[in-house]
């Protein structure tokens, strides 16, 4: 029982329910005092008294003063001196009604206290909980007190944490920054008028180029033409450019002297200048034919038709044991005089070819058979993979194994211009001397007018053990070289895959 318990009268358990309110004692009128006697011996008063002096006097507590210490919860705040004063007139009501007569019982404490410490020692430190004492609400962050609650050690490793994320956030947007340039970059640019513009300044054009525009040309390839000729910067500026102009431009076949170097606007002027055009001037593509290249010619240096394949018929003429001039036309831009001839024409062409076989150290003897090979060469590979179509050339002669090569079966059917890679079955299947597919060896002429590039890759192959290869990107011209069958069928289908892709390519 309770010492408030036991200053209560004790009630009769008989009484009825009604008698309990009378038995209840005489309510006292109370008002605070101040109590000036001296505290209970152990009492927690006392203890308050005994620390308040010590705070005061940085005295020790005196031996004859038997004091509890008080244990407050790990988990309860220290209180402020308001909380405290309040406590203390509530305990000072309690001590009045108390019986001083029995001493308060001790305390339970996890360690005895010795009489002579004081009452700092005396009451332990409680740790702070979870949303801190009253002190905190009223500390800002910049408090002094706040930040001496922290240790150092925990603060720098605070800041620390915030730097990493600051960093790893700062190179994640570097990181996204540089992923979007590299595959956006170009459309960024252009949006944003970044970058290496496409046209070239004006006024910085120099030096000189021919550009040959074919009859029925338009736009679009003239506008590649400029481009590969050295005159526009891309080749598709002087396209755009006609589209943002509006132009309904008519281009006229034959070769135009431009410079190097002009904005696609100069371009367009220059070839609507008539005196920019060179009328004694023919050109002849790589790649190109007797077929596909005499027309243009007459048309260009305005004589019949007729004269130029009277000057090709005879091969005699120009010092060529031949049986046909093809593959002796050199292909190049040539300007003639007004008053040339057509037999001149070829003449220059032929003496051009000679000059490019003695260049590549090609023997007279041997020159129908170079410009053969130089020819296949020519129409089936691209120029980086020159020396390479040489080598699987030269390596199935060894082996007197069948060329077996798609432009030799269409030259001789007569479909090598119908701009189809793949050969039909009966241009495959047809028995005349130039198809590789059906005679073993060369074809019994060239079939092309071959490059410079070309009749050096013929006398110059790559070493390799090739006997395959197969364009498997037409757009790159991208080409697969294998040694055995197996791997060139994987190529082929690689090829048929892309085909399918692309159906309008041109397979």
């Amino acid at each position: 029982m309770s010492e408030r318990d036991g200053a209560s009268a004790p009630q009769d358990p008989d009484a009825p329910l009604g008698d309990l309110f009378a038995n209840l004692p005489e309510p006292t009128q109370q008002h605070p005092t101040v109590d000036n006697s001296a505290p209970a011996p152990g009492s927690r008063r006392a203890a308050r008294e005994a620390a308040t002096r010590t705070a005061a006097t940085s005295e020790p507590v005196p031996p004859s003063v038997e004091v509890a210490p008080t244990v407050m919860p790990a988990a309860t705040p220290l209180m402020d001196s308001s909380v405290a004063d309040a406590r203390a007139i509530a305990d000072a009501d309690a001590d009045a009604h108390a019986d001083v007569s029995e001493p308060a019982p001790a305390l339970v404490t996890a360690a005895s206290v010795e009489p002579t410490a004081s009452a700092a020692a005396i009451l332990p430190t409680a740790e702070p909980g979870l949303g801190g004492g009253l002190d905190d609400l009223f500390v800002s962050p910049d408090d002094e007190r706040a930040d001496a609650r922290v240790p150092k050690k925990k603060r720098r490793r605070g800041c620390l944490i915030a730097l990493i994320i600051v960093l790893a956030i700062i190179g994640g947007i570097a990181a996204a920054g540089a992923w979007a340039m590299n595959t956006y970059g170009d459309k960024i640019n252009e949006f944003l008028g970044w970058g290496e513009p496409d046209d070239w300044e004006a006024g910085i054009a120099t030096g000189e180029a021919f550009v040959t525009i074919k009859a029925g040309d338009t736009g679009q390839p003239v506008s590649t033409a400029l481009y590969e000729a050295g005159v526009t910067k891309t080749s598709e500026v002087f396209y755009d450019y006609l589209i943002s102009e509006g132009e309904a431009v008519t281009f006229y076949p034959g070769v135009y002297r431009l410079q190097k170097k002009m904005t696609a606007e100069a371009a367009l002027a220059a070839l609507q200048d008539g005196s920019n055009k060179l009328e004694n001037t023919v050109s002849v593509a790589e790649g190109g034919t007797i077929v596909s290249s005499l027309p243009a010619m007459a048309e260009t240096l305005g004589l019949p038709l007729e004269d130029f394949q009277a000057a090709v018929a005879d091969p005699s003429a120009y010092g060529v044991s031949a049986q046909s001039l093809e593959g002796w036309l050199f292909p190049a831009v040539y300007t003639f005089d007004p008053e040339v001839t057509a037999q001149q024409v070829i003449q220059r062409m032929v003496d051009r070819t000679r000059e490019s076989l003695a260049a590549a150290g090609v023997p007279d003897a041997e020159a129908e058979r170079v410009l053969t090979i130089a020819s296949i060469i020519q129409r089936e590979g691209r120029l980086d993979d020159f020396d390479k179509v040489s080598r699987v050339i030269q390596n199935r002669l060894d082996i007197d194994m069948k060329l077996q090569m798609d432009s030799t079966a269409q030259y001789g059917y007569g479909s090598l211009h119908e701009g189809v890679v793949s050969s039909s079955q009966e241009a495959l299947e047809d028995p005349n001397p130039w198809n590789t597919y059906v005679n073993t060896g060369l074809p019994v002429t060239p079939i092309a007018s071959p490059s410079d590039a070309a009749i050096n890759a013929a006398m110059h192959p790559a070493d390799g053990p090739w006997l395959y290869f197969v364009t498997i990107d037409l757009s790159t011209g991208e080409t697969q070289f294998s040694e055995t069958y197996e791997e060139h069928q994987a190529g082929i289908e690689k090829w048929r895959e892309w085909c399918r892709a692309n159906p309008d390519a041109g397979c």
